[in-house]
């Protein structure tokens, strides 16, 4: 994985449907709420000890509420449906990022075998 410094800013885009990362070096990352609520760094959506956690589905509408910085290593993000566990880390938020189209993907395909929509 690419070795960025933390994120220079961090904002809510003016819907409130995703968060916009600047990065030093002039990269920039736009995540969908969607896409951050479905990928949470929470034990429910990544489950206990590495034992898979619940798939996340209807969340097409969420909205992100807050960000709130946590020391200098992560934030916590709470969204419209009342989610707030889980603490991104840069690096995950930089994971979430640089792998995004694969990560999507992956997930459109497990919601297709579930037989669940975005919502």
């Amino acid at each position: 994985m690419s070795k960025l410094p933390p994120p220079d800013r961090i904002a809510v885009t003016g819907d409130h449907h995703a968060l916009r990362l600047d990065y030093p070096n002039g990269a920039i990352f736009e995540l969908s709420a969607e896409y951050l609520r479905t990928h949470a760094p929470s034990a429910d959506v990544r489950g206990h000890g590495g034992q898979g956690g619940q798939l996340v589905a209807g969340k097409r509408d969420v909205a992100i509420v807050a960000v709130e910085r946590t020391g200098n290593y992560a934030v916590r993000i709470v969204f419209s449906d009342g989610h707030r566990n889980g603490l991104f880390t840069w690096k995950d938020l930089l994971d979430l990022a640089l792998n995004h189209d694969e990560k999507w993907a992956v997930y459109l395909d497990r919601l297709e075998e579930a037989g669940q929509g975005r919502g």
